[in-house]
């Protein structure tokens, strides 16, 4: 599938169905567990691709910080990959009454993290929808409110933000909840 991309604000934002170790980004973002243990789903591709030295320094900042809280961050190096950092979240689990505000904090703690590291560009996997279970309607639903407010006056270093699922069809329905922001 071919990218699309929609221009808000000051950033673009790309839509692709690819595998998000393979973006040549300044940073990409790793849908995690609280204990930064990278088994299965983005974070085990990550640690595979990257090399183990992600999950050493995964370890190291939980033993000094304690686990990561839902909606959390913790930033690494990102080992073997083509980006700078990964910048780890804890994101929503299943289809609790809380994931909506847990998948909102995860949003703004890794934009306001990619503003501290002037990161220019950021690969984010769509958070929470693989194997936590979180339902893709309410991730789009809340992706879509959170970038009309963070974006609409946004000065900072950052300038692309690729979302990237090896699934088109969630990628495709992400991308034209956000074209409707452009032609409201």
């Amino acid at each position: 599938m071919g990218e699309r991309e929609i221009v808000f604000g000051r950033v673009r934002f790309v839509f692709r169905s690819s595998d998000i170790t393979r973006e040549n980004v300044d940073a990409i973002v790793n849908a995690a567990n609280s204990h930064l243990k990278h088994g299965g789903g983005v974070a085990g591709a990550i640690v595979r691709a990257g090399g183990y030295e992600i999950q050493a320094e995964s370890d190291e900042y939980v033993a000094k910080h304690g686990p990561v809280p839902p909606g959390g961050v913790a930033v690494t190096g990102a080992g073997k990959l083509p980006a700078k950092f990964v910048i780890h979240t804890v994101g929503p689990i299943g289809d609790s009454p809380s994931s909506d505000e847990v998948l909102r904090n995860c949003l703004l703690n890794i934009f306001e993290t990619a503003k501290q590291l002037s990161i220019k560009s950021i690969a984010l996997p769509l958070v929470g929808t693989g194997i936590f279970g979180y339902p893709l309607e309410r991730f789009v639903n809340v992706v879509k409110e959170f970038i009309k407010e963070y974006f609409t006056n946004y000065v900072g270093p950052l300038e692309t933000v690729i979302f990237c699922d090896i699934d088109p069809s969630k990628i495709k329905k992400l991308r034209e909840a956000l074209e409707q922001i452009i032609q409201s």
